[in-house]
């Protein structure tokens, strides 16, 4: 149902607007993201830390005190059996209680009997006790204001089976309105284990389905591409630098792919620095070899620019025709007709490669770098652009090679594991404190030493609404904390041409310190920068992190990382400390991924297909591979339930796209 025909009251129509809830079926699809299980317990199995429930009298009247302006405390004595408990509670300071007085507490246990409460009520524990959905909020919005809404829709709304019979009944699945039921309102966690297996289930399901007719719909034949292999080879052997095994095997993968009759959709996953460039260079010499142009796509103009750069400095000794379209380009008119004339054999570029007016005369090859940024609508455009087109995606989030084949199931894979001769490992330090003070004078003997820092902030300017450091703020302080040597700063909101100095400043060493967002993310490549700092590291993705980390090792130099944060919470503390732990791509992409879904890797905006809001792909391995056998049965099933069923996810696979 639409919202106006679910006649709910103004205050819940406004909770749907700050969430960007529009119907009734999405209102019931916003899942909640944890659940706490409300169990009482003995007092002789608190261990501090843990979330307690209890039924206890009160021994005093509340003493109540302003911290601040806006914070109260508030603080009194229970019994809870034999024990006498300290139990305080923030911002409640109307709150009256009466001692002798019955009272249930939910809250945690400190140690030492004392207890910081979450919610106190004179009710009988047992309205408390139970399994209680926790869900994401915005200001001004409460758990309870949720669970209403939801509950008030769940009653009005229409929840029709779509899944086919055969496979809730060889599955042994609930129905779609009873998983509704025990996903938001479980009475026991059989209830929410049978909810959950069915909603993931039809969630792989979906994903499965969808990335099978992608595949159908952007394979496609074509002529073999003729080059000679011992061209190629030669090619080869005359870079700077031996290839390694791995980067020879992706490139005999690469160059097998293009002499087939069928347009190759490869992706290369490699860890930061593995040289997943040197293979793109080789792929682009085959493809121009053939008679064909090619394009390289990068996600920033920074990048796209360091790829020309790169690409001029490897093809020095041919006769390669290379040019660089970006939006801050003068001469884009020229570029353009030359392009298309067949005048210029390499583009090197941004997503303005696909702007309508960019015409190729034959556009052979497209290579995106960092491809989950490069969406399937970008892939449809590529047979507009070039009839015969191969693509290959390049992606420096690696996961293992058993996960790819799941999540990139319409993309051949190829990984490159091993890296250059040379390099070191990065030395990773967790600061529990948002303060360079303990590590300044590390960076200060690393300046004197003549290497280079980056300083990361996860915003631009100062925000009131959260406790973060901001790029600009930081660069005004640390002008002086590094003087004499020149500090320098970077963001998203300058000018191309801004950006542009700077970095160029900073490759020539003459900034020492860049103050920076995370526009140096990807590809920026200052092999004299050795340190990184990361202020509120608990900000940012593990694998968003190990991108950054990379930035730091692009030399035989030993990099240095320091992760800052003011967190206390232990899961958070355990998640960085991954980061100190290892340097291995592949090991800190799959534990990315055991707390979030697909959506950074696919680019969930672009990617049209359904994200994963339940399933996990390292812990749900049976169920997912149920799915995608029961998807590729489903692709050729004559049962008209089961067929009206996959064009359906074809309809929405498209609408996804085109958003």
């Amino acid at each position: 149902m639409e919202l106006k025909a679910l006649k709910l009251t103004p205050k819940r129509l406004e909770i749907c607007k700050k969430l960007n809830l529009n119907s009734g079926e999405e209102i019931l699809r916003y899942y909640p993201f944890r659940y706490e299980n409300y169990q009482e317990t003995a007092f002789e199995t608190w261990k501090p830390g843990d979330n307690v429930v209890f039924q206890g009298e009160v021994a005093t009247f509340p003493n109540k005190y302003r911290a601040r302006r806006s914070l109260t405390i508030t603080s009194f004595l229970m019994f809870y059996g034999d024990e006498e408990l300290k139990v305080t509670i923030y911002n409640r300071p109307w709150m009256g209680l009466q001692v002798g007085q019955q009272l249930s507490v939910i809250g945690k246990y400190d140690g030492n009997h004392k207890v910081t409460a979450i919610n106190c009520a004179g009710k009988p524990l047992s309205e408390f006790a139970g399994i209680h959905p926790v869900y994401p909020l915005k200001e001004g919005i409460t758990q309870n204001d949720i669970r209403k809404l939801i509950q008030a829709v769940f009653v009005k709304e229409e929840t029709a089976d779509r899944l086919p019979e055969k496979y809730r009944t060889l599955h042994g699945l609930v129905s779609y309105r009873e998983a509704l039921n025990g996903i938001h309102f479980p009475q026991n966690t059989t209830q929410l284990r049978q909810a959950l297996a069915r909603l993931k289930y039809e969630e792989f399901l979906n994903f499965y389905l969808a990335l099978k007719l992608r595949e159908k719909d952007l394979s496609g034949q074509r002529a073999a591409k003729m080059f000679s292999a011992s061209e190629v080879e030669r090619f080869i052997k005359q870079l700077p630098f031996e290839l390694t095994t791995d980067q020879k095997t992706t490139c005999d993968e690469i160059l097998g792919d293009m002499q087939k009759n069928v347009i190759m959709s490869r992706l290369v996953q490699g860890d930061v620095g593995s040289g997943k460039t040197v293979v793109a260079v080789v792929a682009l010499y085959a493809n121009h070899l053939a008679g064909y142009q090619g394009a390289l796509m990068a996600p920033t103009e920074i990048l796209a620019k360091q790829h020309y750069d790169s690409l001029k400095e490897l093809f020095r000794n041919s006769d390669i025709r290379i040019a660089c379209l970006t939006s801050s380009e003068e001469n884009q008119k020229e570029i353009k007709q030359a392009l298309k004339n067949n005048e210029i054999d390499i583009l090197v570029g941004t997503h303005s490669l696909f702007s309508d007016d960019v015409l190729y005369a034959k556009l052979g090859l497209v290579i995106a770098d960092e491809q989950h940024r490069f969406g399937v609508e970008q892939r449809r455009k590529l047979k507009e652009k070039g009839k015969d087109c191969d693509l290959l995606l390049m992606s420096a989030t690696p996961i293992p090679r058993t996960l790819a084949a799941s999540l990139y199931g319409d993309l051949k894979v190829s990984t490159i594991e091993s890296m250059p001769p040379g390099r070191k490992g990065c030395i990773t330090t967790l600061v529990k404190k948002n303060s360079l003070k303990s590590v300044e004078n590390e960076l200060k003997e690393i300046l004197t030493e003549g290497r280079q820092i980056y300083i990361i902030a996860s915003m631009i300017e100062k925000n009131d609404t959260f406790k973060a450091r901001d790029a600009e703020s930081l660069y005004q302080a640390l002008v002086k904390v590094f003087y004499p040597y020149r500090t320098g700063l970077l963001h998203g909101r300058m000018s191309a041409e801004d950006k542009e100095a700077v970095m160029s400043a900073f490759a020539k060493n003459k900034i020492q310190v860049l103050v920076s967002t995370t526009v140096v993310e990807v590809g920026v490549n200052v092999k004299n920068a050795t340190a990184m700092v990361v202020y509120d590291a608990d900000r940012f993705g593990l694998s968003q992190l190990h991108q950054l980390r990379g930035r730091i090792q692009r030399s035989s130099y030993q990099g240095r990382f320091y992760l800052l944060t003011d967190t206390k919470e232990e899961s958070t503390l355990k998640r960085l400390k991954v980061l100190v732990d290892t340097n291995d791509g592949f090991k800190v992409a799959v534990e990315d991924l055991k707390d979030r879904g697909p959506g950074d890797l696919l680019g969930t905006r672009q990617a049209g297909l359904p994200s994963f809001v339940l399933g996990n792909l390292i812990t749900d391995t049976k169920m997912i591979e149920a799915a995608k056998k029961d998807a590729e049965e489903l692709l050729h099933s004559p049962d008209p339930e089961e067929r009206s069923y996959v064009q359906e996810i074809a309809y929405l696979s498209q609408q996804f796209a085109v958003e």
